[in-house]
Order: C-alpha cells, then sequence, then structure tokens
C-alpha cells in the first residue's frame, strides 16, 4: 500500500532549496557573498551543523565557492573592535576612554556614490574620536543617504548620539559590506583637526555596507592613527 501527501522537508533541505532559489532567481548575484555561518543559523534558526550541512550541498551544486575561515578585524590598542556596533560603542566596551565629537552634519553630493547608488544626495555626518589623554586617534566622515527620515537629519541631529542607532531607526541595516585599508598624507585640514604635523602618514579605511536589496547603508572613509589602529587578518578552518 503507498501513501500519499506531502514530504516533510528537514530543516537542511528547506534552508538549500531557499538558497539555491536565491542564487538561481539572481536575487543572490554572482559574486555576493553569503551571510555567516552564525548570521545564517540565527536567521532560519537552525544549528550551525545544519548551516554547514546545507553549504556544503549547495558547493556540490556548484551554486557556490566556499573560503573557510576568512575575515578582516580592526584593533585598537591589540583588542578586535566589533564594527557592527559602531566604533564608539565597541570602544566604550572595550574599556578605552575615548570619546567622540560631533564636528558637523551637512547635505553633500558624491558622483561615484550616485551613480553605484542611484542616490542623488547624501548627508555627510563628520566625528573626531579623541583619546582624553592622548589626543585625538581617528577622524571620519560617514556618507548616508538622503532619503526618507535621514533627510532632515542636519535638522533633528542623531538618535542618542549615536549614526548607528539613527540607521537602525530609519530601518537601515547593513547586509553586506566591503572594506579598503590604504594610507594617506595628513593635509593642512585634517593634520590640524587631529593635532598633528601635515603630511603625517595615517591609515584611510573605506567601509560601504549595503542592505539585503543592494542598496547603500553607509558610505565611511576614517583616517586611523597608525600607532592605535590596526588590521587583522585571520584566515584556516575554525574548530
Amino acid at each position: 500500500m503507498y501513501r500519499t501527501g506531502q514530504v516533510r522537508m528537514s530543516k537542511r533541505d528547506r534552508l538549500v532549496a531557499d538558497l539555491s532559489g536565491q542564487i538561481r532567481s539572481g536575487a543572490l548575484s554572482y559574486g555576493d557573498q553569503l551571510p555567516g555561518e552564525n548570521e545564517l543559523a540565527e536567521r532560519y534558526q537552525v544549528s550551525r551543523g545544519t548551516v554547514r550541512s546545507a553549504l556544503s550541498e549547495l558547493q556540490r551544486q556548484d551554486l557556490i565557492a566556499t573560503q573557510s575561515g576568512v575575515g578582516s578585524f580592526v584593533t585598537f590598542d591589540g583588542i578586535t573592535l566589533d564594527q557592527t556596533v559602531g566604533w564608539a560603542t565597541a570602544l566604550a566596551r572595550s574599556g578605552f576612554d575615548i570619546s567622540t565629537e560631533l564636528l558637523g552634519i551637512e547635505r553633500t553630493t558624491d558622483d561615484e556614490l550616485t551613480r553605484r547608488y542611484a542616490v542623488d544626495e547624501f548627508v555627510a555626518i563628520r566625528r573626531l574620536r579623541r583619546d582624553r589623554t592622548a589626543g585625538p586617534v581617528s577622524y571620519e566622515v560617514a556618507l548616508v543617504p538622503a532619503t526618507g527620515e535621514l533627510a532632515s537629519l542636519p535638522e533633528d541631529g542623531l538618535v542618542d548620539d549615536s549614526l548607528t542607532a539613527t540607521l537602525d531607526a530609519a530601518g537601515l541595516r547593513a547586509y553586506r559590506g566591503e572594506q579598503w585599508i590604504g594610507t594617506e598624507p595628513l593635509t593642512a585640514h585634517t593634520a590640524e583637526l587631529l593635532e598633528r604635523q601635515e603630511g603625517e602618514l595615517f591609515l584611510r579605511a573605506v567601509r560601504t555596507s549595503t542592505d539585503a536589496q543592494g542598496r547603500l547603508v553607509e558610505h565611511v572613509v576614517s583616517l586611523l592613527d597608525p600607532a592605535r589602529f590596526q588590521f587583522r587578518l585571520a584566515f584556516g578552518r575554525s574548530s
């Protein structure tokens, strides 16, 4: 006797079906990076073992290529900072006596970002981070889309003095991103802000994050004291 009816899919099979559907439909484009194991496990309410099994199946189907255990991390005085909560919060949680000074919020344009993300106008948030005993350690300019609730940022200011909280309140959450690291000599203007000599080399970090639909969340250019900030690359398989 044969039994008919729906066959219940396992959690692993549902995860494979959902991700493969996104890949084949183009929702996840060629070259896009999947979220990490922890994020997938939380999003789909499954174990990391289930996630690993699903990713192995997607790799077997030639839908993805994996590179285990690779990630880059920003450190301050040797302590890794959690960039997902914002550096001000991360520095405070790590016990450093670092203050964040808001230098200005104004509307601006950026041709390259407009070309990439079809956003006509941006809001620039300029901030200086200062060690209360040693002086300034970083200067950053963050650009966010001047759309929706963010359009009135120059008049309304940041939520709880936090850009991360402001973006979250506006419904903008980073899903993926990229970061470029180099060096840059300080100009007369940035040297004055950072209380250093013009021409002194600082680390220059450019971080761009987008939401799940590929829309711009924020574009941040930071000048970082190389004596305090470092970038660490981890690789290899995790145990």
